[in-house]
């Protein structure tokens, strides 16, 4: 009996806590492993619970010519409920700053999957950039979005799709502003997947 009781304490205590974050609870990570190993990993963010990204924005600072470059700064994903398509919230890690959000880009029809980045590695002595862009496989007929970033590195692998579901929350890895030295901003992300 005494087990019985300690366990819908336990049940109870679990109920309360969803029904305050309300937030969407991760099936399954997406990675891939040519990001750069630059900064700490920012909070996981989640879209509320029922919400789906079927959408997404970058912040890009483009070319700075003979100065220090950053290419890709931030990510925010676009939650949508199905049952109710006109509500979006958006969902942001931590971001870099420096650049500009440029315009959401959204699936026509279904949610994203699978993610690809466009990386540079590292250049040594050189001006580092990391992430520059990113290119998401949407859940709908053959829809591939591609955001507005920069062209330094080169396009990596597609991540793998969500087994079960679809993205629903992202953390993003950022190095903080360097003062004097070289500023990489955005170097690393995952995306999670929700049912």
């Amino acid at each position: 009996m005494q087990l019985l009781s300690l366990t819908i304490f336990y049940l109870f205590q679990l109920s309360w806590m969803y029904s305050v974050t309300g937030e969407s609870t991760a099936s399954y990570n997406l990675t891939v492993t040519y990001g750069t190993p630059w900064g700490d990993w920012g909070v996981k963010e989640m879209c509320p619970e029922g919400y789906y990204a079927s959408g997404f924005s970058i912040k890009v600072e483009h070319t700075q010519m003979y100065r220090d470059n950053t290419a890709l700064n931030g990510i925010r994903l676009y939650c949508v409920n199905p049952q109710k398509p006109q509500e979006q919230v958006t969902i942001q890690s931590t971001e870099g700053r420096w650049g500009e959000w440029t315009a959401v880009k959204s699936c026509e029809t279904g949610y994203l999957a699978s993610y690809m980045l466009r990386v540079q590695q590292p250049q040594g002595e050189g001006d580092d950039t990391s992430v520059n862009n990113i290119k998401f496989i949407c859940t709908g007929p053959g829809t591939h979005l591609e955001g507005d970033g920069t062209e330094w590195g080169e396009w990596g692998t597609w991540s793998n799709k969500c087994p079960k579901g679809v993205i629903c929350g992202l953390q993003t890895r950022v190095e903080a502003a360097q003062g004097h030295g070289d500023d990489t901003s955005l170097n690393d992300v995952h995306f999670f997947c929700c049912k």
